[in-house]
């Protein structure tokens, strides 16, 4: 394939996918189809759509399987696209809703008002919809690295070339110089969306600078973070983007081989993607002489067992080689001595996914949003105790509290935020004081959290920092890969003195020793795993020391949480003496008798909570 077959391939493709036109279907109709909707059951839904256009003898609509479209929690959903018509979304979808949806939207032009995502969240006037370009969830949202994840079959190479699709490849390789992209990138401003912020075109120099031979592509596809799925959702619904950007990315280094690093959890991002590279080279996109010219480039995918510190560049080139995966000290860097000990380039997913779009558009279509240090948007995976979960892309500078309040919808069942983790077990938490904070790479760091690749967990009243600081410390604990001693035995004392403070053993000297430690294990680990590890529990401690004193000097915790530190009481008051919370005691512990007041022998009790969840009059208590 040359350039100019691309550009004729292109328009005859974005024919094909518009509803109407001369060589379009009459209709189009998608389902979601990433992890979320399968999950959610949109398999009997699909199923549905196409056995009701089958009985209704409508050949002429198409029904595809597109990636993730965001909005997890309202999954499966359904977007109709017809002709001169804005786009339908409809959510919460069943078999039977999808057959109505065919029956009456597809065959009689009545939109289905009620499943509709305007109906669901409350937007719409009632029997009205609305786009989902304008829910709150949307309005505050710019997609550019999610630009067509919903949108195109992911499955289909047509669908990515109608979509501009390696267009910004041959613009490349027909009109600029490797020196050229790598200019472009830098005026564009990306950073490295996997966690530290680098920047994108500097880093690319490096490797470029270094003699010509023998160069690496990596993609890091080994998201790891708890609650993290934005490099899956791309994978599973753009994955052609990434394999041009590497192209790309191989041209302006110097490179003719790449490899993707991806964890074996991912089984339909990895289908995706097999798929894409073997279309891609079936089309003369990767391999020998691609799109006529003398450069050449080609792709593998490599499995990764699902070690969280394979997320760090250099363990993740040594599982590539088939080692296990350990760090390697650096200097030398990857762009000197990387992969195999030759010059290689690693990025994540998403910083990839946003290179085609600088590369085709320009520099200024990157740049011309965000702040003045961190260009662009940013993808976050939005969970936690918030009322909208799902796949975000918002602008730099976008605050916390747009993205909690307007776009998440707010803190479920009238409770109070409290805080938010960013960066995973590498991050911190952002208390409530700070939540005007504009989320962006600086400004994070400042607080004492990070960027991370994007996973924000949202917790509210309920939640223990002192609990949350303990966990996302015991899954580095796990985690570490044990090559270094400050990792391997500073995090596992660290874990030892939050154990101490939950089950209320602890002095204030502890808390001074866990701070102490803390910042040696900072400063003397080998790699960004160890060095990151007690991130959590300091940003805890700056923001939430007095939960941890709390728990040292009162032996409480505030919210509840820890179960060390836990009574149940029955407040005398409101008993009724029905005797349900007697009879789901376990141990007994619970002693009285009908129609009179129950007590709770707190030294017999468990903590298994099973008589508060019984009790239908709200007299047991938890203190």
């Amino acid at each position: 394939m040359t350039a100019t077959e691309l550009n004729v391939l292109r328009d005859s493709a974005k024919a094909k996918l518009t509803a109407g036109s001369a060589s379009g279907p009459a209709a189009r109709i998608v389902v979601g189809y990433a992890t979320c909707g399968i999950a959610a059951g949109a398999k009997p839904v699909l199923e549905s759509l196409k056995k009701e256009l089958a009985d209704l003898g409508l050949t002429n609509v198409s029904v595809e399987e597109v990636g993730c479209i965001g909005m997890c929690q309202y999954e499966p959903i359904v977007e109709v696209y017809t002709p001169g018509a804005e786009k339908v979304t409809y959510v919460k979808m069943t078999a039977g809703r999808a057959a109505r949806v065919v029956s009456s939207h597809i065959a009689n032009g009545k939109v289905v008002a009620e499943y509709t995502i305007g109906a669901a969240t409350g937007e719409a006037p009632e029997g009205g919809v609305i786009p989902l370009s304008e829910t709150a969830f949307y309005k505050k949202q710019r997609r550019a690295a999610l630009r067509n994840c919903g949108v195109i079959n992911p499955e289909s190479l047509e669908d990515y070339i109608a979509m501009d699709g390696y267009q910004a490849l041959a613009k490349a390789l027909t009109s600029m110089q490797p020196g050229d992209v790598i200019q472009v990138l830098k005026d564009s401003g990306l950073r490295g969306r996997g966690g530290g912020g680098f920047p994108t075109g500097t880093k690319w120099s490096f490797t470029a600078a270094q003699p010509p031979g023998k160069k690496y592509v990596v993609c890091n596809a080994d998201e790891g973070d708890p609650g993290a799925f934005m490099d899956r959702s791309v994978l599973e619904g753009d994955p052609h983007s990434v394999v041009e950007a590497m192209a790309l990315c191989g041209f302006a280094t110097g490179s003719d081989e790449g490899y993707v690093y991806v964890r074996a959890e991912y089984p339909i991002a990895v289908l995706h993607l097999e798929k894409a590279i073997a279309d891609a080279r079936a089309a003369g996109l990767l391999g020998k002489n691609i799109l006529g010219t003398d450069f050449s480039f080609d792709l593998h995918i490599r499995l990764g067992a699902g070690a969280f510190v394979c997320g760090e560049e250099t363990a993740l080139m040594t599982s590539i080689e088939g080692n296990r995966g350990e760090p390697r000290p650096r200097p030398p860097y990857p762009a000197i001595k990387g992969l195999f000990g030759k010059p290689t380039t690693e990025n994540n997913v998403e910083t990839f996914a946003n290179v085609p779009q600088i590369i085709l558009r320009g520099a200024e279509h990157f740049n011309c949003v965000g702040t003045e240090k961190s260009k662009g948007t940013k993808v976050f995976a939005l969970g936690g105790k918030i009322t909208n979960t799902g796949l975000v892309e918002i602008p730099m500078g976008t605050t916390l509290r747009e993205i909690i309040e307007e776009i998440g919808g707010g803190i479920p069942n009238g409770k109070r935020f409290k805080a938010a983790q960013t960066g995973g077990p590498s991050g911190g938490c952002i208390p409530e004081a700070l939540i005007d904070t504009p989320v962006d790479y600086d400004n994070l760091s400042a607080i004492g959290s990070m960027m991370g690749s994007g996973g924000l967990i949202v917790m509210d009243e309920d939640n223990c920092m002192v609990d949350m600081a303990r966990f996302f410390l015991d899954f580095t604990v796990d985690e570490s890969c044990g090559k270094c001693n400050p990792c391997r035995i500073g995090t596992k004392r660290m874990m030892e003195l939050l154990e101490k403070i939950t089950e209320g053993n602890a002095t204030l000297e502890d808390l001074d020793k866990l701070e102490e430690l803390a910042y040696h294990i900072k400063e003397n680990s080998l790699c960004g795993l160890g060095q990151t590890a007690p991130n959590p529990v300091l940003a805890n401690m700056r923001h939430f020391r007095d939960e941890f004193v709390a728990h040292v000097v009162e032996k409480k915790c505030r919210a509840g949480v820890c179960k060390a530190l836990l009574n149940y009481y029955i407040i005398p008051e409101k008993c009724k003496g029905c005797t349900a919370c007697k009879r789901v005691c376990p141990v007994n512990a619970i002693t009285g008798n009908v129609k009179e007041p129950h007590v709770i022998n707190t030294d017999l009790c468990i903590k298994c909570g099973a008589c508060q969840a019984t009790c239908k009059f709200g007299a047991i208590i938890k203190q």
